[in-house]
Parts: structure tokens; sequence; C-alpha cells
């Protein structure tokens, strides 16, 4: 499978926003549940500051996600990440009404997906992005694979090449 570096750099100096699954991309996939019913995810800190300096450089960042959860919210809360959408399991129709709201279209766009209900966005937007450890649709629908792994700095790894790609400010 391709990696990130195998995409030309002209399609990553397009990108304006970075959207992103939660669960099994953000997280390594598990969620603690105790039997009070309050729940929690483990964020990796490297990634949270990736997004925090992609949004300094005026790319935007979206999380959308299948299911609502406090936690995620928590989380988006803390970085100031300025979309985040929770409940919706059509990731490509959402990606693309994001998109379209704030003036994007697909060329402007990387979405990045583990699962099947992401294959969508992951074939919509102008750079799809997957995990090691993601489900075959992902992965088959994906342009390229990170090397590191959901919930340990595989988002961290996308915004350090995205930031790369731009050129050096005067």
């Amino acid at each position: 499978m391709p990696t990130l570096s195998d995409i030309p750099a002209a399609r990553w100096t397009a990108i304006k926003l970075l959207a992103t699954d939660v669960d099994g991309v953000l997280t390594d996939g598990c969620i603690h549940v105790a039997s009070d019913g309050t729940e929690t995810k483990t964020f990796n800190v490297l990634d949270g500051l990736g997004m925090v300096r992609l949004l300094r450089e005026d790319i935007g960042v979206a999380w959308i996600t299948g299911r609502a959860s406090g936690a995620t919210a928590v989380r988006a809360t803390e970085l100031k990440i300025p979309h985040l959408i929770q409940g919706r399991a059509d990731k490509e129709t959402t990606l693309a009404e994001l998109a379209s709201e704030l003036g994007l279209n697909a060329a402007d766009c990387a979405y990045v997906g583990d699962d099947d209900i992401d294959a969508g966005a992951l074939r919509w937007a102008s750079i799809g992005i997957s995990v090691p450890d993601a489900m075959p649709s992902a992965l088959t629908a994906a342009d390229c694979v990170t090397q590191r792994r959901a919930g340990h700095g595989a988002i961290r790894e996308i915004c350090e090449h995205i930031l790369a790609q731009r050129p050096a400010s005067s």
C-alpha cells in the first residue's frame, strides 16, 4: 500500500481541510464503559499537537464520527477543533456538505478513516488516508496508509506531512 510520501506534493499542498474519523483513527478503537455508563477513550497527545499546528497554519480540521460521545466532545473542545460532527454514519455526504459550507471541494480535502462507513469519504476526498490496522474496505478505498497505528500518532504523521509540503513562509 502506498505511504503518504507516494502522493504527489502538489496534492498535499492543496489541502485546506483535514477531516478524520475518531474511533479507530484518533483512538486505538477501544471504548471503555464503566458499570455506571461513563465512557472513556484514550487520545494521543502527539495527534493533538499536530492538529493544533494545522489550525495555526489556517488548515481546517474536522472530526466526523458515526457515534456521539461525551469524551470525544471534551477532547475536541480542549483542542478547539472547529468542526465536530457526531452521529453521522454517511461520512461521504457529511464531508461533502461540510466542504461545501466552507467553500471547498474534494481537491481541498483529505480524509482519514478505518472502517466500512469511511470508504465513501476516503474515495471522495482528494487524499484518502487509512491506518495500518483498518478494515479491508477502508484500505481499498484509501490512496495511502500511515506508518503509525491509530491512536499512536497516525494523525500527527499526517499533520507533519501536510505541513512539510507547504512552502516556507518568508
